[in-house]
């Protein structure tokens, strides 16, 4: 069968064990291993999907390629808007008919994670998340650097100069908010699926997707919905702490500690936003111990 190449450590250990790789309705690649409850991890922006380590060995570990990236397609007539892409990964969990499902989410697969929940509740288990938008952003609350580029990027055309031209999302920013260095093969597979400016146009596109001081106000009405839910349910979260973190920085830590229910902290140790990259076996193991002490492993 097919293989997937290693992008990423938990990538080389998801090589290492029987893999199936499927594609389903809606031209969406997965990969999967393991049985039991479904464990659905939902990648960021611009990455792949990966298998978190140590997860498969007890519940049925669940990865998909979100629309336009990795080996998914990329439909040209596609606005890879937040809407297309919440769309997509709920036909992907109706074709699949995962049940109870346990959300791993990063990044924009946060955004996408905490908005399916929402409207699902009662086909959620429970959530994992770092380095996730739990409310809506405010420029001012990012990292200096961040707050300086990202009104650049939502505004054409230097959005699409920067991130469809010139690749920037790749070449630089991937980088900066890795703590590790990456090795040749694992660059070379994060920019596989864009080789080209058409290529990377649903990179381009999330960043114009994000919230942020109201903006897109469609969008911002979304994750105000979801984060006030996330205030008062009582579903099992388990919040994945990075030091100094991007989107979820010291203060928004505190908030997160403070105003969700039935949440479970526990201190990564040093992180900016690709934390999955500098320790993925940290992030399996927590997530087989959280899962462990709060859900039953039957079927």
């Amino acid at each position: 069968p097919a293989l997937l190449a290693a992008r990423s450590p938990q990538d080389a250990h998801l090589l290492r064990l029987p893999l199936r790789e499927q594609v389903r309705e809606g031209a969406r690649l997965h990969v999967e291993q393991g049985q039991g409850k479904p464990v659905l991890s939902l990648h960021g922006n611009p990455a792949s999907c990966y298998i978190i380590p140590h997860v498969a060995k007890v519940w049925r570990a669940i990865a998909v390629d979100l629309i336009g990236m990795g080996k998914s397609d990329k439909p040209d007539d596609l606005g890879y808007t937040y809407d297309d892409h919440t769309r997509f990964v709920s036909g992907f969990i109706k074709a699949l008919d995962l049940k109870d499902i346990t959300l791993v989410i990063h990044d924009w697969g946060s955004l996408i994670g905490f908005r399916y929940a929402h409207e699902h509740e009662a086909n959620v288990r429970g959530i994992a998340f770092m380095e996730a938008s739990v409310r809506p952003l405010n420029f001012k609350d990012m990292p200096l650097d961040t707050r300086i580029m990202l009104p650049v990027v939502r505004t054409f055309p230097f959005g699409y100069l920067l991130i469809q031209v010139g690749n920037i999302f790749l070449s630089k920013l991937l980088h900066e908010m890795t703590l590790r260095k990456l090795a040749k093969e694992e660059i070379a597979a994060y920019n596989a699926p864009f080789p080209t400016i058409k290529s990377r146009k649903p990179v381009a596109q999330f960043p114009l997707e994000v919230p942020f001081d109201g903006k897109p106000v469609k969008n911002h009405s979304t994750v105000a919905g979801y984060s006030e839910w996330l205030k008062v349910t009582q579903m099992p979260k388990l919040f994945l702490k990075f030091s100094p973190g991007v989107l979820i920085n010291k203060d928004m830590a505190a908030w997160i500690e403070k105003s969700l229910p039935n949440i479970t902290t526990v201190d990564c140790g040093a992180g900016k936003h690709f934390v999955q990259e500098d320790d993925p076996d940290l992030i399996g193991q927590e997530i087989v111990a959280w899962m462990s002490a709060t859900q039953s492993k039957k079927k």
